[in-house]
């Protein structure tokens, strides 16, 4: 694993507990953000996506991997809406930083892993089932950018729910 894995890893972790943590209001350019960081990291470091075979199936698990995983977050980022001005908030705490940190966490630690404690039985396995360095590397790539597009897609759903009728409660502020 090269240091993209780290790099993208640490900036979505960074990026989402800066933007999460504690209260904070929900705008277009709060949702809009994520997008433009996808944007701009998946053609910087997903270089040779698989376009077959098992690199590919992986690539595409990571990716609904992250996808669930961000919708998880979603359920720990509560969304409410300002009586007195309308404006819509998160909140986001413990659990919810626990999760991301978790969840990089554990890429990180394999990417590690891959590099210090198994290198050799990954090798053995990527060389059976035909899955190229590049195509792992994507997969962890993939997976962090789904995981927070998942969350930014649940977080614009949940911002449009706020209003009458919507499931999210208002609160005074």
């Amino acid at each position: 694993m090269d240091a993209s894995v780290w790099i993208v890893n640490v900036i979505v972790l960074a990026a989402v507990l800066g933007t999460d943590l504690g209260r904070r209001k929900v705008g277009t350019a709060r949702l809009l953000r994520p997008m433009i960081a996808a944007a701009v990291i998946v053609p910087m470091y997903v270089k040779h996506p698989a376009t077959g075979g098992t690199g590919l199936v992986l690539e595409l698990a990571g990716a609904a991997a992250g996808v669930l995983l961000g919708l998880c977050a979603a359920v720990l980022l509560k969304v409410r809406r300002d009586v007195a001005t309308g404006t819509v908030y998160t909140q986001a705490g413990v659990a919810y930083a626990a999760l991301w940190t978790t969840v990089i966490g554990a890429r990180l630690t394999f990417s590690y892993g891959a590099n210090h404690w198994y290198t050799d039985q990954l090798g053995r396995w990527m060389y059976e089932n035909q899955v190229t360095v590049d195509a792992l590397t994507d997969t962890l790539i993939v997976m962090a950018i789904a995981m927070m597009l998942g969350r930014t897609g649940a977080l614009a759903v949940k911002r449009g729910g706020t209003g009458t009728g919507g499931r999210t409660r208002a609160v005074a502020a």
